[in-house]
């Protein structure tokens, strides 16, 4: 699975570096950092509600436990911080991730 965190200019203002070292701490915290690629991305497209985190790569076998899906079956998280990265992680990411 990749995790790409908006970097684009809106996000990176919001925080999206602290947001990245977060996630690196949060995936080895959850040993699955070989099972997660972590990406700093280009613009995701929603600014206004930045930091935006996407997942890709869902397992269609985990489709159906992700809350919010884009047209392609990925899973945009909005509005994350480091303060709630762990949260929306252990929430909404790791259950889509297949050991």
């Amino acid at each position: 699975m990749n995790i790409k965190v908006c970097v684009g200019s809106s996000c990176h203002l919001k925080g999206s570096y602290d947001v990245i070292q977060t996630l690196k701490d949060i995936l080895k915290k959850y040993d699955v950092e070989d099972l997660v690629e972590l990406q700093a991305s280009f613009c995701l497209g929603h600014c206004a509600q930045g930091v935006n985190v996407k997942t890709d790569d869902i397992p269609e076998s985990t489709r159906a436990k992700a809350s919010v899906t884009t047209e392609d079956g990925a899973l945009l998280l909005h509005n994350v911080t480091k303060d709630n990265a762990e949260e929306l992680f252990a929430k909404e990411i790791y259950p889509l991730i297949e050991f």
